[in-house]
């Protein structure tokens, strides 16, 4: 029996994770979750699944939760609860599934008190993976990537050297705006924006899919947690999102990891690795799906790809300052602010202004975070500069 925590079980990955943990019963305890500020959708989770612990974000809602949630659950709150919760003694595994950048820390006192990390928030790598990748081999702990393109790399590697392992390659549904023009991205709508073709994911992970700038995220967390440079990382675009990436060997083979686009397969393997274990999901028939198809990224329409490949050349507290910039022209084109293109302009903007720290600590980090959310918060965005590329 593994005993799980859950950090963001009220998100996407989150419910998928607990669907997940109930098919799996006889296999999966989860002893803990966390969430911002639903304190109903939390107390619900609670409940069905057993948990002895609970922790809402918003630190003024513990009251309230403590009311809601079953007797012997014990109700946490605010960054001090979440630590504790990432701490759990009975907790063998914690799933973070924190949207952003509110999981780096948990994470890493989660790695101090030696629990194996299942990881769906890109961000603790593409922030501090120079930080926490050293951590995971000083306490002999173990990083199972929850990402379904660094779950299919994972599973692809196995237990092959990294010396025979030529190129990683992310594939890419390609999002909404695939086939679109400038023009049409330019005037964009939120609603457009966040309809994707193919996964069915929270906000955040939409829109960065829309824009790519979800895959620009992965070739950094990819980097540090497979330990490849950035010269051997590539990305293609394959609408069907079946291949969920591939790994190419020195000896020019590919070997990819397939099935239907669906979190709930990565979270299982995370939950059950090293074994397999039927998990009731639908197998994948591809005699119903026909064909598969791959073309290179069109970086003149999306430069996301290219801002990767500069941050992870520059090292230091770049890929920190592109995540804050993004985060940050996430919310402000949600609000309004900024055109859908613009996002590009205010990441493009931020990390050109920044002088990245080599050797960076945890302290320079989080300085760098700051700096970047501040910049891109006043970084003007005309509608020509809408237009890179």
């Amino acid at each position: 029996m593994k005993r799980v925590v859950i950090l963001g079980s009220t998100g996407s990955v989150g419910k998928n994770a607990c669907r997940v943990a109930e098919a799996l019963h006889d296999r999966v305890q989860v002893v803990g979750i966390a969430a911002k500020s639903n304190v109903g959708a939390l107390a619900e989770q609670a409940g069905r699944l057993g948990c002895s612990h609970a922790c809402i974000g918003d630190a003024s809602l513990r009251d309230a939760l403590a009311a809601a949630l079953p007797e012997r659950c014990r109700a946490l709150a605010g960054p001090e609860g979440l630590l504790e919760l990432a701490r759990l003694e009975q907790a063998d595994m914690i799933l973070c599934a924190i949207v952003g950048t509110g999981g780096l820390l948990p994470v890493i006192a989660a790695l101090e008190a030696r629990k194996e990390i299942a990881l769906a928030s890109k961000e603790v790598l593409v922030m501090a993976g120079s930080i926490v990748m050293p951590m995971v081999k000083r306490y002999n702990s173990r990083m199972i990537p929850v990402d379904s393109e660094h779950s299919a790399i994972f599973q692809c590697l196995g237990s092959r050297a990294p010396h025979n392992v030529a190129r990683l390659i992310l594939t890419a549904s390609g999002g909404p705006f695939r086939n679109a023009s400038r023009a049409e991205m330019e005037h964009a709508t939120w609603e457009r924006a966040l309809a994707h073709p193919t996964w069915s994911m929270g906000e955040k992970v939409s829109l960065d899919s829309a824009t790519l700038m979800n895959k620009a995220l992965e070739m950094v967390e990819a980097s540090f947690l497979f330990d490849v440079p950035e010269s051997r990382i590539d990305v293609v675009v394959h609408p069907q999102s079946i291949v969920h990436s591939m790994v190419e060997f020195t000896d020019g083979v590919l070997i990819a990891q397939m099935s239907m686009p669906d979190m709930r397969f990565p979270i299982q393997y995370a939950f059950t690795f090293p074994e397999r274990r039927p998990g009731g999901l639908e197998r994948l028939d591809l005699t119903r799906i026909g064909k598969l198809e791959f073309e290179a990224p069109d970086t003149s329409r999306f430069p996301s790809l290219d801002f990767a490949r500069a941050a992870l050349r520059a090292g230091g507290t770049m890929p920190c300052v592109m995540n804050a910039a993004n985060e940050v022209a996430f919310a402000r084109f949600r609000k309004g602010e900024i055109p859908f293109t613009g996002i590009w302009s205010v990441i493009e903007k931020t990390m050109e202004a920044h002088r990245s720290v080599a050797g960076a600590g945890l302290a320079d980090i989080l300085a760098a975070d700051r700096w970047a959310r501040e910049k891109a918060a006043s970084a003007t965005v005309r509608r020509q500069e809408c237009s890179l590329g």
